[in-house]
């Protein structure tokens, strides 16, 4: 078992969820709810690791909050 990270948004046009893993080449997907985008991620990852496991293109370190005055 993996753990990858995902990042989540949201599309202020569409109003769905669009999650994405950083590094990993097609690893993106989209649902109404959080649960589905999340499921959504797994079934794509699963069918992306069946070709083995990918060379990343970057490492997911997390996130920041950027203050601007």
């Amino acid at each position: 078992m993996r753990t990858y990270s995902g990042v989540i948004e949201r599309c202020p046009q569409t109003k769905l969820f669009v999650g994405f893993v950083p590094g990993f080449p097609g690893a993106h997907s989209q649902g109404m709810t959080l649960d589905e985008v999340n499921h959504n991620l797994q079934e794509v990852l699963a069918m992306l690791l069946e070709d083995g496991e990918p060379d990343l293109e970057s490492e997911f370190v997390g996130v920041q909050n950027v203050v601007v005055v």
